[in-house]
């Protein structure tokens, strides 16, 4: 018979962005805030630690479902409830940062050469 964790609370669904421990991977999601001062909004990210069951077994890369629970460690108060797919725009990006890959946009720019430089 399997140990069931009780889940209550918030849930969120996150990208799973490293799976190196025991039973537990780092689940990133991006929110927006709004600053009043600039009339703009800023993009920042959440990464939470989250139990990782055998039945589910997350990866770098997955999509999941995640649920507050009791507290399972120290930093660990999140389960995975579900896997719903593989987000391929993240292990795009982390393919492309491994393989030193640069986008369009930031490729150096050529400086023009001075009189003093020819």
């Amino acid at each position: 018979m399997e140990n069931t964790i009780g889940t209550r609370g918030r849930e969120f669904v996150g990208t799973v962005i490293n799976a190196k421990m025991q039973k537990t991977v780092t689940v990133e999601w991006p929110r927006t805030i709004y600053i009043p001062k600039y009339e703009r909004y800023l993009t920042k990210r959440t990464r939470v630690k989250a139990h990782n069951p055998e039945s589910i077994n997350a990866k770098v890369g997955d999509q999941v479902r995640i649920m507050e629970c009791r507290k399972l460690s120290k930093t660990k108060s999140f389960i995975i409830i579900e896997k719903l797919g593989v987000n391929f725009g993240y292990v795009a990006r982390e393919g492309d940062l491994k393989a030193g890959v640069v986008a369009r946009s930031e490729k150096p720019k050529e400086h023009p050469k001075t009189e003093a430089e020819e």
